[in-house]
């Protein structure tokens, strides 16, 4: 493999914009490296939303719906953590479901955070979708939820299917040609995990009422609203999530191609191919 051109020494890979910067137009007009990520991103949204709803083409996304499955389980969980609730068991089932088991914790808390914790968690992927290096970053954070989640999950084939999967696409994207298709791993994750938490919201509580579903129980927990007012409002923050993803990256990683890929050789030994 050979060798990319460092960027200049003085060059700023990563910088936070200012406030002046923030207030000017021009700031949010993307570049091409920027013009690509979102072509890539709505590319992303169409091919997602056709292999849904098609038969058996679903079945290719269905290994990453499961992974957001685990995600919503696992912020229920760190939100049990958080309130002082005793974690039993997390378990994933085969057909896209999920139950997280705790003793105590404030449900109040714990109820919506499933949702709600797995729309930051896709918007947080989504940002760190738009730089290589920030992709890795995430992944290591996401290594670390893995360990979390099948700890709790270890009676769950399928928790460790699905993980053990997302792993090894993990692995694979990362040590080739400087970890480009590892970005646009994360940002598939990221998007994939926003578009799930929104069209779950909607199939559970404003197409149909579900009587055990987060925003039921939740209604219930506060003692005013219903699962349709609950729901709407958690869809709306989850949509929040989404855009504000696309912000932060935008915002934040403005790097070229070149600039990103010279950066990536240079952060936890480079790839080898």
């Amino acid at each position: 493999m050979s060798p990319l051109p460092l960027p200049p020494a003085n060059a700023t890979l990563i910088s936070l914009p200012s406030a002046q910067d923030i207030s000017s137009p021009e700031f949010w007009t993307p570049n091409a490296t920027q013009r690509a990520t979102l072509i890539v991103m709505g590319v992303y949204v169409v091919a997602i939303g056709i292999l849904w709803h098609v038969p058996l083409l679903c079945e290719v996304i269905y290994p990453f719906k499961l992974l957001t499955v685990g995600m919503h389980e696992l912020s229920h969980a760190l939100a049990g953590v958080l309130t002082c609730a005793r974690i039993e068991s997390i378990q994933l089932e085969p057909n896209e479901g999920g139950c997280t088991r705790m003793r105590g914790g404030v449900q109040f808390i714990v109820l919506p955070a499933g949702y709600l914790g797995s729309s930051f968690i896709g918007a947080a992927l989504i940002a760190c979708g738009f730089d290589i290096n920030a992709s890795k970053v995430a992944c290591l954070v996401m290594a670390a939820f893995f360990v979390i989640t099948l700890y709790w999950a270890r009676r769950s084939w399928v928790a460790y299917a699905t993980f053990m999967f997302t792993a090894v696409l993990i692995v694979v994207a990362w040590l080739v040609h400087h970890s480009v298709a590892l970005r646009f791993f994360v940002l598939f994750l990221g998007v994939m995990s926003c578009l799930y938490c929104i069209w779950d919201i909607i199939d559970d509580t404003l197409k149909r009422k579900i009587a055990s579903s987060d925003a039921s129980q939740f209604a219930k927990v506060v003692g005013f609203g219903n699962s349709y007012v609950w729901g709407a409002f958690w869809l709306i923050i989850s949509i929040l999530f989404f855009g504000a993803g696309i912000a932060v990256g935008l915002a934040v990683f403005k790097s070229s191609w070149e600039d990103q890929m010279a950066a990536a050789e240079r952060f936890l030994g480079g790839t080898p191919w």
